[in-house]
């Protein structure tokens, strides 16, 4: 059914979960590390492998972390609040039961607002609160990488305990056609904050931000909400969009057919951008909660929280408004680079010496193209801001030109080394000598003797082609402003 079809009969209903890994040196409640990517099963202990008589104790910077998250989205701030146990049979979870916070969140009733499309959305927040991170199961054998299927099953311990908080938004409304790009322009706001807060590095493709997209469909003009179905863990910007798309289409096909919208989670797979069952969640899961006996109850102190309070980043919007007047952007140039999420990058490739003309054209133009055809997201297509704007320095040392830096940017992305690099490697600097210049431009005045005419007779305009000719004959690595210049010496 097309979307169109779809949003003309149905309204949606979002609800986002976001879990965010902190970037704690140590676990949630013990002191194993928690750097990415070391071998399997070597950063565990007693506490985060649940053996018995080992006790937990909480990370203070974890509880830092998510009071700062909270303050920034305007929630209010528990007084008192506990842990409780979240009991589960599941693999990764060597204790059989996840230490989360159920009825007692620290942060609770906050809000931020998005906007898509010059219209402002306010997204309320339903809760921030503290929990641990589950290990990782790799599936090996079968076709899909998850366990039916699988001859076998690895497990890997080290991400278990991980200091992990978990977002949670009221129901949003009102978003009509642009739900699934308002969802999208909230992830990448609260990456933006949680980046420029410094408490996660927000990498979605190593799972330290993925989110759990929640949709369902209600007749238009309805005031009951319709049954939801949990899409899990979104690992990237582009994915969220496109998953609640699908999503919105399927579910108003089922309901268009006359079929019933079951409530459960749903897959999301990459590669054809669609969603599969995942578990029915048609009957109220008891995980069986209750308070964890083994740490004692979470109370910051009111002094300490406005001390926090004091150490929160410019918030976004006010950022953006900021960059706006700072950089000489206009608000649709501004959209654009919202609508990319290349912002930070801009930031990012000014600071490193950039114009911020010149840093909106390479990360809002040609590479957000590149990443788009990759199916990635931006800061992931292989190449930095600091070598982004020593790509514009070598353009505007006059040592290669626009044409030239997509070559350039080819080799970086390939490996071969910084752009200075590349531009060596692969003799791509233009040549601006005028031996080598002359003698391109008279080859083309002899080629072209029509053109080269019509240029002698005033119709200075007809250089171009002599021009694109010469550049053509050099492989583009022809300063092109020098080549007119001569172009109409030898034929004046």
């Amino acid at each position: 059914m097309a979307y169109e079809d779809v949003l003309a009969d149905y309204d949606p209903a979002l609800g986002l979960e976001v879990h965010v890994e902190l970037n704690t040196a140590s676990k949630m409640f013990c002191g194993c590390s928690t750097a990415f990517g070391a071998a399997p099963n070597t950063q565990t202990c007693p506490v985060c492998l649940g053996l018995p008589g080992a006790l937990p104790v909480v990370n203070a910077k974890a509880v830092e972390s998510v009071i700062r998250i909270g303050l920034a989205l305007n929630c209010s701030i528990a007084k008192w609040c506990r842990f409780a146990r979240k009991n589960y049979f599941y693999p990764d979870m060597p204790k059989n039961f996840q230490t989360s916070q159920y009825d007692e969140p620290i942060c609770f009733d906050g809000w931020t607002e998005v906007e898509v499309d010059d219209v402002t959305y306010r997204i309320e927040i339903e809760r921030v609160h503290m929990e641990e991170d589950a290990g990782k199961l790799t599936h090996v054998g079968g076709s899909t990488g998850r366990i039916q299927g699988a001859e076998y099953s690895l497990l890997d311990y080290n991400r278990a305990g991980v200091p992990l908080m978990e977002i949670v938004t009221k129901p949003v409304l009102g978003t009509g056609a642009a739900a699934p790009r308002v969802a999208r322009a909230y992830m990448t706001q609260l990456r933006e904050l949680l980046r420029a807060l410094g408490v996660s590095d927000v990498r979605m493709e190593q799972g330290s931000l993925r989110c759990d997209a929640n949709v369902s469909l209600a007749p238009s003009g309805s005031d009951v909400l319709g049954t939801r179905t949990e899409t899990k863990n979104v690992n990237s910007l582009r994915s969220v969009e496109r998953a609640l798309t699908y999503e919105i289409q399927r579910q108003g096909e089922v309901l268009a057919s006359g079929g019933r919208v079951h409530q459960e989670t749903r897959h999301w797979h990459e590669d054809d951008g669609s969603t599969s069952p995942g578990r029915s969640k048609e009957q109220a899961e008891d995980y069986r909660y209750f308070p964890e006996p083994d740490l004692v109850p979470v109370a910051p102190a009111p002094e300490w929280v406005e001390e926090l309070r004091l150490t929160l980043p410019e918030p976004p919007a006010q950022r953006r408004r900021r960059l706006v007047a700072a950089w000489g952007f206009t608000e649709l140039e501004m959209r654009d680079v919202l609508g990319t999420g290349s912002l930070d990058l801009i930031a990012e490739t000014v600071d490193a010496g950039a114009a911020p003309s010149a840093a909106r054209k390479w990360w809002s133009g040609e590479l957000a193209r590149r990443a788009n055809a990759a199916g990635v997201e931006l800061e992931d297509v292989g190449i930095t801001p600091g070598q982004v704007a020593e790509l514009q320095a070598l353009i505007e040392a006059g040592t290669i030109n626009d044409k030239l830096a997509r070559q350039v940017i080819d080799g970086v992305l390939a490996g071969e080394g910084s752009p200075s690099e590349v531009v060596e490697a692969r003799g791509l600097a233009v040549v601006s000598d005028d031996g080598a210049l002359t003698a391109a431009v008279d080859a083309a005045i002899g080629a072209n003797p029509d053109v080269a005419q019509r240029i002698r007779d005033g119709k200075v305009q007809a250089a171009g082609a002599l021009i694109g000719a010469v550049m053509k004959a050099m492989r583009g690595q022809a300063d092109a402003g020098r080549v007119r210049e001569l172009i109409l010496e030898r034929l004046s």
